[in-house]
C-alpha cells in the first residue's frame, strides 16, 4: 500500500511516517519546504522518499499526487499558529492552506480513487458547555479564524470523497516541533511561578500515539468522523501542567487562572474541548493510551 503523506515537517506528519515505514507501508512524505526540515533523529521520516508540495497551488498538488498514485493520503500540513491567524495580513493564507489546501487535497485524492485522512481540530465547534463533543455532531460555530478554516477543510473533503476519515485532535504535543509540554518547561526553569488557566477543558494529543492509531484506521474502510485524544479523563491545562511539572521534578510553583484573567490571547480559545472518543471503540480501533502514560513516555524521548 503506498501513503502520501503532507506536513512531515510538523509533529504529527514525523511521526505518521515513522509509524507507517515500521510497518512496511510504501510511504511519500511532502512539506513546503525544498528538502525535509525536521528533526534530525536518524528516524525513517529523514530518509523516506520526499516531495516538496506547495498545497495551494491547485496544479502542483493534483500533478504530484497523480504522478504518486497513492492508496491513501494522510493530510497533515495545516496553518496551526491560532494566534497568528486572528491577524489580517495572515487570514487570507490561513483560509487558503487549511481550507483551499485541504480541497485541492481531497480533489487530488478523488482523482487517484484514493482514501483520505483529514486531521481537524475541537476548534470547529463554539467550546460552550460542558458535555463532550461526539464525532457526528453537527453544531458547529467556530470561535475564531484557524477553527472556521478547518471547518471549511472538513466540508470540503466530505463534500469531495466517499472515502475519507476526518478525524479531530486537541491539546497536541509531539518530539518535532514545539508544544506547550517544551514551552512550560523552559518558562518553569527560569522562573518560580507560572501563570496556566484553569476553566479551558480538554484531553491532550500525543501524536506518537496517534500515528499508531491512523496507520491502523488507513488499512480500514471504516470512514466517517472520528475523535482521538488520549484517555486518562478531561482536564485543564492548569491540570496538565501540574503533571508534567511533576514527572519532570520541576518545583516551580503553578498558579490558577481564568481565562479572562490571562487575557494574552489574540484568539477565543474553547472553554469545552472535551472530545467524546467512544466511537473508536465502536469501530474497533484501539484507544489511545492515558495521556498520564503518554507525558511519561515523551519526556524520556524529548531529553528536555
Amino acid at each position: 500500500m503506498k501513503i502520501f503523506v503532507t506536513g512531515v515537517g510538523g509533529q504529527l506528519g514525523h511521526d505518521v511516517v515513522n509509524e507507517l515505514s515500521g510497518r512496511g507501508f510504501d510511504v511519500v512524505g511532502s512539506d513546503i519546504q525544498p528538502v525535509y526540515s525536521g528533526i534530525a533523529d536518524g528516524s525513517a521520516c529523514e530518509s523516506a522518499p520526499y516531495v516538496s508540495l506547495d498545497i495551494t497551488d491547485r496544479e502542483a498538488v493534483l500533478s504530484t499526487i497523480g504522478e504518486i498514485a497513492p492508496d491513501a493520503v494522510i493530510h497533515c500540513a495545516a496553518w496551526t499558529a491560532v494566534d497568528a491567524a486572528e491577524e489580517e495580513e495572515n487570514r487570507e493564507k490561513v483560509r487558503r492552506i487549511n481550507a483551499e489546501g485541504t480541497r485541492f487535497i481531497a480533489e487530488a485524492a478523488k482523482a487517484a480513487d484514493a482514501k483520505m485522512v483529514y486531521i481537524s481540530t475541537d476548534y470547529v465547534f463554539d467550546g460552550q458547555g460542558e458535555r463532550p463533543w461526539e464525532p457526528d455532531d453537527k453544531c458547529y460555530a467556530p470561535l475564531n479564524v484557524y477553527g472556521q478554516s478547518k471547518l471549511d477543510g472538513e466540508l470540503a473533503v466530505s463534500e469531495i470523497l466517499d472515502k475519507y476519515f476526518i478525524v479531530r485532535i486537541a491539546w497536541v504535543f509531539g518530539l518535532n516541533g514545539k508544544n506547550f509540554i517544551k514551552t512550560m518547561i523552559n518558562v518553569g526553569k527560569t522562573h518560580d511561578t507560572v501563570r496556566v488557566v484553569c476553566d479551558q477543558i480538554g484531553t491532550p494529543t500525543y501524536t506518537l500515539d496517534l500515528a499508531v492509531l491512523l496507520a491502523d484506521m488507513i488499512g480500514t474502510e471504516k470512514y466517517g468522523y472520528y475523535h482521538a485524544t488520549n484517555e486518562g479523563g478531561y482536564i485543564s491545562w492548569y491540570d496538565f501542567c501540574c503533571e508534567f511539572y511533576r514527572q519532570y521534578g520541576l518545583a516551580t510553583k503553578v498558579e490558577p487562572v481564568t481565562t479572562a484573567e490571562y487575557g494574552l490571547s489574540k484568539a477565543a480559545r474553547p472553554f469545552n474541548s472535551r472530545l467524546d472518543r467512544s466511537k473508536l471503540s465502536k469501530a474497533g480501533f484501539t484507544p489511545l493510551p492515558s495521556w498520564q502514560d503518554a507525558v511519561s513516555r515523551y519526556l524520556k524521548e524529548a531529553k528536555l
